[in-house]
């Protein structure tokens, strides 16, 4: 499973991403965010964008590269559909490059405005050689 949705909050978005890697878990964390806003499985790959962000810990990271997504989303009215994730978890950087087009809300059939990624009962874990990041989204 690369990510689900969690009935942990009433009046905003949550997810729990998954991974065997840190690297993975970040990626499915992205594509559980840009699922949240459009049907992510219709975004074609026409379109290709470079990301770096960098944070203080795992969470801070998590919560800018959540930030970077949201920022193309609203400036650029960009969704993507494939993500390639590279993360130094010690240095607590991250290196992506993204795939997807512009937003076509009849075909890639709108769903939610994510307003923000949040802190409140962030979580990143690795237990049993699975990462886990949860997460929850402003709406």
């Amino acid at each position: 499973m690369k990510y689900e949705y969690p009935d942990i909050t009433t009046s905003d978005v949550a997810f729990k991403a998954y991974g065997k890697t840190l690297s993975e878990m970040f990626m499915n964390a992205g594509l559980a965010l840009v699922n949240v806003t459009v049907d992510i499985g219709k975004v074609e790959e026409k379109a290709e964008k470079e990301m770096e962000v960098k944070g203080d810990d795992l969470e801070s990271l998590m919560f800018n590269w959540l930030t970077e997504i949201i920022f193309y989303i609203d400036s650029e009215n960009l969704a993507f559909s494939r993500l390639e994730v590279e993360v130094d978890g010690k240095a607590f950087t991250l290196k992506a490059k993204a795939w997807g087009e512009t937003i076509d809300p009849e075909r890639h059939h709108a769903k939610t405005h994510v307003k923000a990624a949040t802190y409140h009962k962030m979580e990143i874990k690795e237990e049993n050689g699975t990462w886990t990041g949860q997460v929850i989204l402003d709406i």
